[in-house]
């Protein structure tokens, strides 16, 4: 797999899309701290342990055991030795399925300037290209209109509607399903 992505256009210089790494912790910790209320309506609710150095830990070292094996990609958008943003293909299915979920998220000060196209855009061309899947699907709250446009740009087709889908904020919500299709 050909990681780090440098991401190719003048919005996006200087970032890269990598693998994460155990080294990670602290400076995803902060990420998570300084996008806290960015990211509160768009994801489960958080402890405060969450947060932590500890937390994020022990997160990552999950998911890299569950890269180990093939289950998840778990990567992260860096600028220098910042993260400012995440990316996971997780739930990777082999045999005749070859299909991931896509999750993803960008830090509050970088928003609406075309990242998280940039990045679904690389994930996508890595799904197809070196993981070889056939399919990427992703979800999005009903009123989380930035990212259904972010999902449009990047090739998505909205599949359905999914009631009570995932609970996020603290209450199980609806969700516009999309999948896009990686080979014809």
């Amino acid at each position: 797999m050909p990681l780090p992505i440098e991401l190719p256009s003048a919005s996006t210089e200087g970032l890269v899309l990598r693998l994460l790494e155990e080294g990670d912790a602290g400076r995803l910790a902060l990420a998570y701290r300084r996008n806290r209320a960015h990211l509160a309506p768009w994801e489960p609710a958080r402890t405060a342990d969450f947060f932590t150095v500890g937390a994020q830990r022990d997160a990552i070292m999950t998911r890299l055991a569950q890269h180990e094996i093939g289950t998840t990609v778990p990567l992260v958008l860096a600028s220098g030795t910042d993260i400012v943003g995440r990316m996971t293909l997780s739930g990777i299915v082999r045999g005749p399925f070859q299909t991931a979920s896509m999750g993803y998220w960008i830090d509050a000060e970088l928003a609406g300037r075309g990242l998280a196209s940039a990045i679904v855009r690389a994930t996508v061309d890595l799904a197809r290209d070196d993981l070889g899947l056939h399919r990427v699907e992703a979800s999005t709250l009903v009123h989380n209109i930035a990212s259904q446009r972010v999902l449009d740009h990047a090739g998505f087709e909205q599949i359905g509607l999914a009631p009570r889908y995932l609970q996020i904020a603290g209450r199980w919500q609806d969700h516009k399903l999309f999948q896009k299709i990686l080979h014809d």
